[in-house]
């Protein structure tokens, strides 16, 4: 089944962390699964460790080998998922998070993520 990790759900799964539910561990984890990381995500994660505002307890080069190594898939940003953005109702504010939504929708992907405003969208869910 594929997937796409929203940003904090990429995050938890590189670092182990306990945040991380145990339904988004299994599916993460089971190598049938194909895991897709957004170049978007690394975008977020940039500008935040930038802004001081996302503390990653290693370096940025760090942490996107680590995300390298993982083995999941990198999706680049493609003009359909533009496309499909600017479609989308402004439910979520965060440019981010519906660039994600946008590219989930456009490559039918299950979106893993705890945000609880995303279940507004018709994409679908686990957490």
């Amino acid at each position: 089944m594929p997937f796409l990790l929203d940003t904090h759900t990429l995050l938890w799964a590189i670092q182990d962390s306990s945040q991380l539910s145990r339904v988004a561990r299994t599916h993460i984890s089971d190598t049938k699964n194909v895991c897709f990381f957004s170049i978007v995500s690394l975008w977020e994660i940039t500008i935040k460790f930038s802004l001081k505002a996302l503390d990653l307890e290693m370096s940025l080069s760090d942490c996107f080998d680590i995300i390298k190594k993982t083995g999941f898939t990198e999706l680049p940003v493609r003009s359909d998922h533009l496309l499909r953005l600017a479609s989308l109702p402004y439910h979520h504010k965060d440019p981010f998070d519906r660039l994600l939504i946008a590219q989930a929708i456009s490559e039918d992907l299950t979106f893993i993520t705890k945000d609880n405003i995303i279940p507004l969208y018709d994409v679908r869910i686990l957490w």
